[in-house]
């Protein structure tokens, strides 16, 4: 099953419609300019339809998103309208990025990082944003929080919006594998057409990583990042039991 497919794709905004974008860039925006107030490239891994590097390049960014869909890259390429000196979209996996090119900061945001479930990937993702960085660039990343995510266990949810065009419920069903410290997240999508009343049904399958501080700091000190700090997401509270959702800012160590 293709995670982020083409139906998927195309009514993820819809899907997300009640996600603040521009409070999430102008969090990172503040994350860059603690560590890195001359910081004028970023790329940004997993960039999916391009909101937020729209908006980082609103703020003044010269932004290259790159992501696994074609289909969400699409979508993105339809921001690049009066941008294109600014911003611009590739069609990659993390894992084998190569751009020959580097950025003061690498952005990986909407637990992208989350969705590297071996060590393996892991750490090669963190290898491609260091390969991509300059020396002391930034790598600022969010993710599913182990400690969190045992305390408050995921659990079925459904969530329904709706436009003028469509009318969309989707249930997220999850089953988590504690050795593998993955949540596999079942989607079953159901989108009905207003003006004709058909509908579609859509199936997808989200596997979740959830990750700790000290296999992180491992993967670090491997790889050659210094931890600058670990926040909460949205905030600079330090993660703690209820923070489902963090945030690390990274430096490229030389």
């Amino acid at each position: 099953m293709i995670v982020f497919g083409d139906l998927y794709s195309q009514y993820y905004d819809l899907l997300y419609q009640d996600k603040d974008y521009q409070a999430e860039v102008n969090y990172v925006t503040s994350l860059i300019q603690q560590s890195s107030s001359e910081a004028q490239t970023i790329l940004d891994l997993g960039c999916g339809t391009g909101k937020h590097a729209e908006l980082f390049c609103a703020k003044g960014f010269i932004v290259h998103g790159v992501d696994l869909s074609k289909d969400m890259l699409d979508v993105a390429e339809k921001r690049r309208i009066g941008k294109e000196s600014k911003l611009s979209f590739s069609h990659a996996n993390v894992q084998n990025l190569r751009l020959n090119k580097k950025f003061d900061v690498v952005t990986s945001l909407f637990h992208v990082m989350s969705y590297q479930n071996s060590n393996q990937e892991l750490t090669q993702a963190f290898r491609v944003a260091k390969e991509h960085l300059i020396d002391d660039g930034i790598f600022i990343f969010d993710f599913w929080y182990g400690p969190a995510v045992l305390t408050d266990l995921p659990t079925t949810r459904i969530k329904r919006l709706e436009n003028d065009q469509i009318k969309v419920t989707r249930l997220a069903e999850p089953i988590l594998y504690a050795q593998k410290n993955i949540v596999d997240v079942h989607y079953n999508i159901f989108l009905k057409d207003k003006e004709t009343q058909n509908f579609v049904e859509k199936r997808e399958l989200h596997s979740m990583r959830y990750l700790f501080d000290t296999e992180l700091e491992l993967i670090c000190n491997e790889v050659g990042f210094d931890i600058l700090n670990k926040y909460e997401w949205m905030s600079q509270n330090t993660p703690n039991f209820n923070s489902w959702n963090v945030v690390w800012i990274l430096k490229n160590s030389i």
